[in-house]
This record gives structure tokens, C-alpha cells and sequence, in this order.
């Protein structure tokens, strides 16, 4: 089946939601059509046995369960089966009593499937067509699709699931990207992932791979692919998660029809509920390789309770430790997640790798969480490589994206340096969009008129060469672009240095100064009271307000005094205020507190680079929080020089 045909087949499939018209909103088809497909898949894969399964169940049907369930499964051939007299077709048979028939059929299969059929929340769905007279023509338009794998294969079948979810993504305005990523950028990913790994083609090779936010399955599934390609004796091993119910559902099922472990595709949240915290013999769950695309820009505040403490109780020990990101983009919270599932480099070590947006690579200054995170990683030498991808490669967004490699076990070559590739013009343009993606790398698996371009940027990223160059078209002309970059580590570390300059500040007594002295906070909460009892309120509100009209009697008096003098030296200023608020009223003084006195600076001062440096009380100069300024100083030239160069030529 070519990649035209599965869309097409997807395309047909979903053209019987035109039968769901009225009753089912254009963003409700998809509760429908992705269960019924999953349902018809499994009703192919499992009809040319079934009569030998009837009739062995009931040959072994007293036997112990997991006996009946082995003996079964080998007959099916599948990790499933289904013990309803009737197939999928013959439901139709009884119209007048179809919705019953079909939940029988479906509570025929194995738990495995049920569980499956029970995430979709398919019941509720026969329930509805029923009542809307809707069931029996789009059941009846579903028994004549064949999905049998001599039609359909595992893989083009998992292309037909995508397919549906896009379509259906796009009907209900959603992020088609929560739940699958094109397949190019995942056969890169997993190119760039094992091309370095020469023990593969080792014979029976037991290789371990991971997935936090699997979603539909599809990295998963072309790393397994890739494997068994390369080595039809190796047994790659897949593991995944995922919160949707719907993407889990559809993975499950996938792994199901390919005879994979299902069991082993979990359901849940994977920072509140790590589905592989331990192994079957309670040690630390660790894994070859790990490959994710999480959600970008998506926020972990319904998390954020259970991160923080384990952050916070844990540090190093959790998952957490090395910081949290903003709250708004959890990505980074993936990568660490994934980082603490490494396989230590004495046993093997592991491979990461993980596509993200442009926030965990840029944002947060140094000292933020983002930063924390980023000095973690280079400093423990596991960032492999970076790689910016072509815009408008994926369905729910064209920004730009990359993909990271990170490994506990560099090559030697490797050891101390990150490789930066710029992948940006390796891309084909697409002759029909598909939600924003316009874009696509070119893959010659897909249709063999296009480029290598997923073998060019392998080949790139595995020569690992600074300066390396391709000729590419821009603009019409032909330009010739570098391509990588290799730095050393220290090369991303960076000094934070704040600098500070004095607070020089300016006293006047005018009557436009002592004006501002209304807006100040401190001022104004001189007469206000908190309290309940009116009476007791309204006292300690008039003793504010002739608190108040003393501090302005005192100032308007001072500015008298002194002609409105102008004071470059703050501590001559206040030394005089207070003179004459003790001399003025010798039996009554008014003893300026430290907010009013605060209050008093913020009104009758302004700055001046003329002015005297404001001391504190020890005579240390006094920052002016301002002119506060920083500079990243590159870890790699000396903090003296670096000013010296970059900012004496300034002062």
C-alpha cells in the first residue's frame, strides 16, 4: 500500500461520518469512527480462525484462565482473541436488536481488547446511534471496509490510524501534534538514535525502548521497525505512556495487531504516575533508548503539587532535581524524566532523543529553572547534538522545532563537545498541506521521486565535522551554507555578573515635591485601620491623618527654612530634617520612623549623577536598583578581560 492509498482508505473511512449528519457534531465524529476501525482491524486479523477458536474454547474452557488464554492466542496467532458466535458482519443480521449483538461481539474478545473498547467509551457511543436510528448504516458501511493485513499491513495500518486522528484532530479544532508526530521526523530521530550503535547487527540483540508521551505510537513503532530491519534476530523491546485515553487506546491496539507486548503501553500521567518507577525486581527502571515528543508550550500546573515535592524531598535522587521550568512549558520536565531512566555507561549507558520547540533551548536567564537544567545536562557532557529542523513540518504548529541527542556514553571523538546542525533547508514542499504542515524532510520510504534527506542529515550528524557545508537553493541562486557547527561544552557556560551602580540622589523641601508625598504608599497607610470595631477604626484614622498634617507641617516648614535649598548629600539633608524636627518642638518632636522616612526619600528625591553616593549606615555606597544591569561573561574568558574589552571602551 503506497502512502496515497492509506489516505485514501482513511479518506473513505472517515467519508461515512457523513451518515453521523445531525446527530453528531463534525467535532464528535471521530468517538465513532476511531473504535469502529479498531473494532473492523481486529474482526479482519481474527476471521480465518475463528471457527478453530470456538471450538477449542470449548474443548478447554474448564482449564485455568491463563492456560485458556495461551492455548488461544497461539490459534489467533495475535496477543488477542474473540469468543462471540457471531463476527463483526453477522451482527447485522438481527437489525431490530444490533446494539445488544454488537455489545456481546465486543465483550467476546479477550480483556486486553475490552479494556481497549471501554477507553474509547465506545459503549456510550452504540447507545446513541441506536437511539438516533444511526447504528445499523454505519456498522453495515464498516463490515464492507477490508482491513485485512493481505490489504492493509501492520505498518500502513498504523499510517491509516494516524491518518483518522489527524482528520479528526483538525474537525474538532484540536492539537493534532499531542498525539502523533510525522513519520519523517521520526524515522530521522531514530536514524540519528541508532546509526551509531554497532552492537544491533549482534545476533538475538535484546534491546530496551522507551516512550513518556507515546501518544499513538509512532516512535515507537519505527524504532522497532528500524531494528528489526537491520537484524531480524534482535527483540526490540517497546514501553510507552500516555495520558489521552483515545492515543493510548489507539497504541494499545496497534501494539496488539503487531504482536508486540501491550502490556507494556500504560495508561496515566507520567510525572504524577510513573508507570515504569521499578522493573519486575523492584530496581530502578532504566532503558536503552528513550525517544518522546512532548506537548510544546503545554503547562504542568495540575502537576505541580506532586513535582515540587518530589523536587523538593528528593532533589537529585527524584527526577526533578536539577530545577523546574516555567510553568507554563513542561517540556524540560520530559527530558529530565527521561534522563533519570538512564542505563548507567558501565552497563551500556543509554541514547535519548527528543523533539521541542525553541523555549528549552533559549529561554530563562542564568539562574532560572531552564538555565539549571541546561548547565545540568552540558555539565554532565550528555547533550550529543542539536538539530534545527525545516518550519511547517509539523500538523499543529509551523514554528520552529529540534531535536535534541543526549547520551551518558559519547563516542570518544565526541566526549566534551555539542554538534550543532542546521537542518533547516533539507525539506521538500508538500503538493497538499495537512493542517500547517506544509513541509516535509524527504524520505525515500515514503515515495522514491524524493530526496535522502533523512540519510544526508545521518550522514551529517555522524561525521561530526565543524564547518561542514551543502549547496542549497535560496532565493532562486545557489548557495553554499554551513551546515555544523562543534563546540566544546564550556563554549554554552556562561558567568551571570550583576552590575550595580550608586544611588545618587537630589532633596528639595518644594511644595511640588511635597505634594508626592500623597502617592506614597506609606504615607497614605498612616491613616487607615484594619480594625472591626467602628469606633476603635475611626479613632486610629484620625490619629493617622494628624500624623500625617504634622510630616507635611515639618516639610513645608523645612523648605521655609531652608529657601528650598537644593541638597546634592542625602545624609546632610536628613542630618538638617531632623535637627528641626527636634529643635522646632522640643516637647513634642515628631521622630521620623524608617518607612516615613523611606516615604520622605521617595517624594523629595530625584536622581542626580551629580550628586552626592548614598551611604548606608556602615558607609557602604548604596545600590540603584534602576541602573542594576548584568552581563553573561562566556565561561571560557577571564570576568577581568572580559570587561576590560567589552566595557571600559564604554566608560
Amino acid at each position: 500500500m503506497t502512502i496515497e492509498t492509506h489516505r485514501q482508505l482513511a479518506g473513505f473511512i472517515w467519508d461515512i461520518c457523513n451518515l453521523l449528519r445531525g446527530p453528531y457534531k463534525r467535532n464528535e465524529y471521530r468517538k465513532v469512527i476511531l473504535p469502529l476501525t479498531v473494532l473492523r482491524r481486529f474482526d479482519c486479523l481474527l476471521g480465518p480462525t475463528k471457527e478453530q477458536v470456538l471450538k477449542e474454547h470449548a474443548r478447554v474452557k474448564s482449564k485455568p484462565e491463563k492456560v485458556v488464554r495461551s492455548l488461544l492466542e497461539k490459534i489467533t496467532g495475535y496477543p488477542f482473541y474473540n469468543l462471540a458466535r457471531f463476527d463483526f458482519g453477522k451482527v447485522l443480521d438481527d437489525s431490530k436488536q444490533l446494539a445488544e449483538g454488537l455489545n456481546k461481539y465486543i465483550n467476546g474478545f479477550s480483556p486486553n481488547v475490552r479494556e481497549v473498547m471501554e477507553r474509547f467509551a465506545f459503549g456510550e457511543q452504540i447507545a446513541r446511534m441506536a437511539e438516533k436510528n444511526l447504528l445499523y448504516q454505519v456498522v453495515k458501511a464498516f463490515a464492507r471496509v477490508d482491513l485485512s493485513p493481505e490489504r492493509v499491513d501492520d505498518m500502513q495500518m498504523g499510517y491509516v490510524f494516524e491518518e483518522l486522528i489527524r482528520i479528526g484532530a483538525e474537525q474538532a479544532n484540536e492539537e493534532a501534534g499531542e498525539h502523533f508526530t510525522p513519520r519523517e521526523v521520526i524515522r530521522l530521530m531514530v536514524n540519528l538514535l541508532l546509526s551509531p550503535e554497532n552492537d544491533l547487527r549482534r545476533s538475538h540483540v535484546v534491546k530496551t525502548i522507551y516512550d513518556p508521551a507515546c501518544g499513538t505510537g509512532g516512535m515507537l513503532s519505527v524504532a522497532d521497525d528500524y531494528i528489526r530491519k537491520l537484524n531480524n534476530k534482535a527483540t526490540p523491546l517497546l514501553f510507552g505512556q500516555d495520558w489521552n485515553d483515545e492515543a493510548w487506546a489507539v497504541c494499545k491496539s496497534d501494539m496488539l495487531i503487531k504482536r508486540e507486548d501491550a502490556d507494556q503501553i500504560r495508561l496515566g500521567d507520567t510525572f504524577s504516575k510513573d508507570a515504569f518507577e521499578r522493573d519486575a525486581d523492584g530496581k530502578k527502571h532504566t532503558f536503552d533508548y528513550m525517544l518522546a515528543n512532548p506537548p510544546f508550550g503545554v503547562e504542568w500546573k495540575q502537576q505541580e503539587k506532586f513535582i515540587r515535592d518530589e523536587a523538593e524531598h528528593y532533589g537529585y535522587e527524584g527526577r526533578f532535581g536539577a530545577g523546574l521550568p516555567r510553568i507554563n512549558d513542561g517540556s524540560l520536565l520530559f527530558l529530565q524524566h527521561m534522563l533519570s531512566k538512564m542505563r548507567g555507561a558501565k552497563k551500556g549507558g543509554s541514547r535519548i532523543g527528543i523533539v521541542f520547540n525553541g523555549s528549552p533551548l533559549f529561554t530563562g536567564d542564568a539562574g532560572s529553572g531552564e538555565s539549571n537544567i541546561r548547565q545540568w545536562i552540558i555539565e554532565h557532557d550528555w547533550l550529543e547534538a542539536v538539530v534545527a529542523l525545516p518550519d511547517q513540518l509539523f500538523y499543529n504548529t509551523g514554528i520552529s522545532t529540534y531535536i535534541w541527542i543526549l547520551t551518558n556514553r559519547k563516542e570518544e571523538p565526541r566526549k566534551g563537545k555539542i554538534q550543532l546542525i542546521d537542518a533547516r533547508q533539507f525539506f521538500v514542499k508538500m503538493k497538499k498541506s495537512l493542517g500547517n504542515k506544509r513541509n516535509k524532510i524527504g524520505d525515500p520510504h515514503d515515495e522514491q521521486r524524493e530526496p535522502d534527506q533523512i540519510g544526508e542529515i545521518t550522514r551529517i550528524h555522524g561525521n561530526c565535522q565543524e564547518g561542514e557545508t551543502r549547496t542549497f537553493a535560496v532565493d532562486g541562486k545557489q548557495k553554499e551554507l554551513v551546515v555544523s557547527k562543534v563546540f566544546d561544552n564550556a563554549d554554552f557556560g556562561f558567568h551571570k555578573i550583576t552590575v550595580e551602580r550608586p544611588l545618587r540622589l537630589n532633596f528639595q523641601a518644594s511644595a511640588e515635591r511635597i505634594a508626592r508625598l500623597e502617592l506614597e504608599p506609606a504615607f497614605r497607610a498612616l491613616a487607615a485601620s484594619q480594625k472591626k470595631n467602628e469606633k476603635v477604626r475611626l479613632e486610629e484614622i484620625a490619629e493617622g491623618e494628624r500624623r500625617q498634617e504634622a510630616i507635611r507641617a515639618l516639610l513645608r516648614e523645612f523648605g521655609k527654612i531652608t529657601g528650598e535649598r537644593l541638597y546634592k548629600d542625602r545624609a546632610v539633608f536628613f542630618s538638617e530634617l531632623k535637627a528641626l524636627d527636634v529643635d522646632g518642638d522640643e516637647d513634642d518632636p515628631i521622630r521620623l520612623s524608617s518607612s516615613e522616612l523611606k516615604a520622605i526619600q521617595n517624594s523629595l528625591g530625584e536622581r542626580d549623577e551629580t550628586a552626592e553616593i548614598c551611604r548606608d549606615k556602615h558607609g557602604k555606597s548604596e545600590p540603584d536598583p534602576d541602573l542594576r544591569d548584568s552581563e553573561s561573561v562566556p565561561l571560557k574568558e577571564n570576568i577581568e578581560q572580559y570587561f576590560k574589552r567589552a566595557q571600559k571602551p564604554w566608560s
